[in-house]
């Protein structure tokens, strides 16, 4: 939700990502009225804290290229030195 520095990021950023994200799977799911509190601790030991979004796609088949690019180019937009970008194979009931 925020830079390194605390600032928030400009809400054109989300939207980019979300237009794109939609464009290519047609429709997504975003987990973002309440962001997920995620905590880890650096190299150096210190305690960091950050607010996580999580958007979420459905498709048939896993183009793991394509999703390193998009990780990639997240990465860079959002100046983070890793981004999480994960799969789940689910069972439509």
């Amino acid at each position: 939700m925020r830079d390194n520095g605390g600032q928030p990021f400009p809400a054109a950023l989300w939207r980019a990502v979300r237009e794109e994200l939609a464009g290519r799977f047609g429709g997504l799911t975003a987990y973002n009225r309440a962001p997920a509190e995620g905590e880890w601790s650096d190299d150096d030991g210190a305690r960091r804290r950050d607010d996580v979004v999580v958007y979420e796609v459905m498709d048939d088949a896993l183009d793991r290229e394509w999703w390193r690019h998009f990780r990639e180019s997240l990465e860079r937009r959002f100046a983070q030195e890793e981004l999480v970008v994960r799969a789940e194979r689910i069972e439509r009931l």
